[in-house]
């Protein structure tokens, strides 16, 4: 291997650890732990996305439907989400967030981003500067 591959490897390997660890801070960093993980992505996602059917919901949280019949169920007793009738198959329902969720999940947010935006306060104004042009590169990272 050439220099070149050995640092790209490198750079690969120690921005994996990074934002793994960036990621795992700012998921303890919570309004409402009586949720879990797996159901504030369920939220997330049917906020991204609008009204969903189970299975789609299933099928972008990358779960099997079972799952997610499970965790729409416990959404729906806490009063996080509402099911609909399908507008045109009577065998399917359609799941949508609350405002009592919209409301929970903005919480999230502003918990997480307050606290990244501390930490970054503390940061010189130079590394605030690489940041911004390090996340501009992460996201064209995701575009492929």
């Amino acid at each position: 291997m050439g220099r070149t591959t050995l640092d790209t490897a490198a750079l690969a390997h120690d921005l994996r650890l990074a934002v793994m660890r960036l990621s795992r801070r700012l998921r303890s960093q919570r309004a409402d732990t009586s949720l879990t993980l797996t159901q504030l992505a369920a939220l997330s996602t049917l906020r991204a996305k609008g009204p969903l059917t189970p299975g789609e919901l299933a099928a972008y949280e990358r779960v099997q439907p079972p799952s997610m019949t499970r965790v729409l169920a416990t959404l729906e007793g806490a009063g996080l989400v509402a099911r609909s009738k399908h507008a045109t198959d009577g065998r399917q329902v359609i799941v949508q967030v609350t405002d009592t969720a919209r409301a929970l999940l903005d919480d999230e947010i502003r918990m997480r981003e307050a606290w990244l935006a501390q930490r970054m306060n503390e940061l010189k104004p130079q590394e605030r500067d690489q940041l911004r042009m390090a996340s501009a590169i992460i996201e064209r990272l995701l575009e492929s």
